[in-house]
């Protein structure tokens, strides 16, 4: 599942169902109030993110009252785009000017909300950017997704609680922190939202027999500060990959499991893992499809109806036996930063289209130097080079360029400058170690 998490690019688009039983039905899923102001609050902060590029967000969570023109600062054009979204987003056909526009507030929009979705409709929809930055739709039936919630209540049964520290309007939120809890037969209450608390806050609030949803990154900073858990804390892990000497760092601070899926938007999840040591399982309705051409790169799904689906992967798969596998690199040249998938190539484009900048080469950095992505600039002629004030000042410039462009995973966190991009022998880019003042 990609993406991500920390501010992500992953955004719910739409829900609606069927009349089903209030008390019974999964599907029933925003008749709890909460459930449904967490969801509606993260997909309208994440929306609202993305119009505002380079903004401070205001914290998660929001009170029943804020009002999205006066609290949040909202203009005419951003609170039509928001309720258009909505409109998109749970295709409900019931917010317009009539019922939201002139009422901005976050309860009023959650009720127009429960009403639309009182309304029927099976659909689940997502976005996630691809490699222009162009969010694309990434629709499932629910009953899909219930399908795959049913076979993760049971690799988390005895599950009292789950611990939710990623949005609910990303695919891998919502399966997680709406879906599962009635699946595992848990109160939809149970369900803590610790996303505003630290690593070492989220181990010392662990309660026995919880689940832990959270994301690589967190897992890394979670490790050190775990401490002492209660029995039975489980982690789950996705977004990205998660490395093997993370997930054994967790395993050793006291953490019962740590269990990895493997997935995306446009798939849901896949497969999973509960040791860096194991190939990963697919899921039981999926299988892969045999063909010469790029292996590992296309997978069946049996939907929930009976019907078989084909999907193509972002990644390469490394088949060990038909039901078993390993990630072996992405295909769409995506990396993941915070658990977000990003493009350095997009990056470097938006770079080069700065008046100063002739070329432009971006990565990620290398294990030594960090955790985010680099980048190499090739000024045009006459800016001076490295180590001169005017580059410290072309430094500054770029990255407030880039902050109003490209979100926060996207931003490089170290620039170079050269006066031609590092290239091997061959003519290939290579890599480049970042200057200390970068």
């Amino acid at each position: 599942m990609t993406a991500a998490l920390p501010p992500g690019t992953i955004k719910l688009l739409f829900v609606h169902c069927p009349e089903m039983s209030v008390l019974t039905s999964p599907q029933s899923w925003w008749t709890h109030r909460p459930t449904l102001f967490r969801v509606v609050s993260d997909l309208l902060a994440g929306e609202l993110a993305l119009m505002r590029p380079g903004h401070a967000r205001r914290p998660l969570p929001w009170p029943p009252g804020l009002d999205l023109a006066a609290d949040l600062g909202a203009d005419s054009l951003e609170l039509l785009g928001l309720a258009t979204v909505m409109e998109q987003v749970l295709a409900i056909g019931c917010i317009g000017e009539d019922r939201v526009l002139a009422f901005p507030r976050l309860d009023a929009w959650v009720d127009a909300v429960a009403a639309g979705l009182d309304g029927g409709g099976d659909i689940v929809s997502f976005r996630t950017s691809g490699s222009s930055g162009a969010p694309k739709t990434c629709s499932h039936a629910l009953a899909d997704l219930e399908q795959e919630v049913q076979v993760l209540a049971g690799l988390f049964a005895g599950t009292r609680r789950i611990v939710g520290l990623v949005p609910s309007h990303h695919i891998y939120g919502f399966l997680f922190t709406v879906l599962l809890p009635r699946a595992l037969g848990l109160a939809p209450d149970a369900v803590a939202d610790l996303r505003g608390m630290s690593p070492g806050g989220v181990a010392r609030q662990s309660q026995a027999g919880d689940l832990v949803v959270a994301y690589p990154d967190f897992w890394q900073a979670f490790a050190p500060v775990a401490g002492e858990l209660p029995d039975g804390v489980t982690g789950v892990s996705s977004t990205a990959p998660c490395p093997d000497e993370v997930a054994r760092a967790v395993a050793a601070g006291g953490l019962a499991r740590l269990v990895q899926v493997y997935g995306s938007s446009e798939t849901a999840g896949v497969g999973w893992r509960d040791s860096p040591d194991d190939d990963y399982r697919l899921f039981p309705y999926w299988s892969p499809v045999a063909g010469p051409a790029e292996a590992g790169a296309v997978l069946t799904r049996v939907r929930s109806d009976g019907s078989r689906a084909d999907y193509p992967l972002q990644d390469k798969l490394a088949w060990s036996a038909p039901g078993s596998f390993r990630p072996a690199g992405r295909i769409d040249r995506a990396v993941q930063v915070g658990g977000m998938n990003v493009f350095p190539g997009y990056v470097a484009d938006v770079l080069r289209m700065h008046p100063m900048v002739e070329d432009a080469s971006v990565r990620p950095m290398r294990p030594d130097e960090g955790q985010r992505l680099k980048a190499f600039v090739v000024p045009r002629a006459g800016v001076p080079l490295e180590g001169s004030q005017e580059a410290a000042r072309l430094r500054a410039e770029l990255g407030a360029w880039i902050a109003e462009r490209l979100s926060a995973p996207e931003r490089p966190a170290a620039y170079s400058f050269g006066p031609a991009l590092p290239r091997q022998a061959s003519g290939k880019l290579s890599d480049w170690i970042i200057d200390t003042g970068a």
